[in-house]
């Protein structure tokens, strides 16, 4: 089973980032339910993420990104109308469609575009502000609901995440 540490402690931020890079999957609070993380700069590693979910792999991983600085590692082209929204409605629970950076693997979009967004969620904010962005997408297998706490998480995905940061009860 996962280890499940508190998501506000910064030590576990620190091993979630870690397990992270190496390949491992994480499960982190959101400002909408839990997500399950991968290091999106190897296929192998989102690919992971699929397997864990029972997701069609045609089915693209969405970005999180923890500033909006971070945007350049995973678009060239920010459209103006894209920014706008953004600047609105970021932190939040906006995801914005937006041309993909050729360095992002197929895995996490075989097609020409990628899902981003900021999530309005501090240990969220703390983990990708230390990553960078992450594919995340929510922490249950395919076509179950979306897990709103720690436990549902741990009980739908097991030993196929190392870690999970436990925030309490999604909003």
């Amino acid at each position: 089973m996962p280890q499940i540490l508190p998501a506000h402690d910064p030590q576990a931020i620190n091993l979630a980032a870690e397990a992270l890079r190496r390949g491992e999957l994480i499960v982190m609070p959101t400002d909408t339910v839990y997500g399950v993380a991968a290091w999106p700069w190897e296929d192998a590693f989102v690919s992971r993420l699929y397997e864990a979910k029972g997701r069609p792999e045609e089915k693209a991983i969405p970005l999180l990104v923890g500033s909006a600085a971070q945007l350049g590692q995973v678009t060239q082209a920010m459209p103006a109308g894209a920014q706008r929204l953004a600047q609105h409605f970021w932190p939040g629970p906006l995801t914005l469609v937006v041309p993909k950076h050729p360095s992002l693997p197929p895995a996490v979009s075989p097609y020409p575009t990628v899902g981003v967004r900021m999530p309005n969620h501090p240990d969220a904010l703390a983990l990708l502000r230390l990553t960078g962005p992450l594919a995340v997408t929510s922490a249950n297998r395919s076509g179950h609901p979306p897990a709103r706490t720690a436990a549902e998480a741990a009980a739908q995905l097991g030993d196929a995440v190392a870690i999970i940061l436990d925030a309490g009860t999604a909003p």
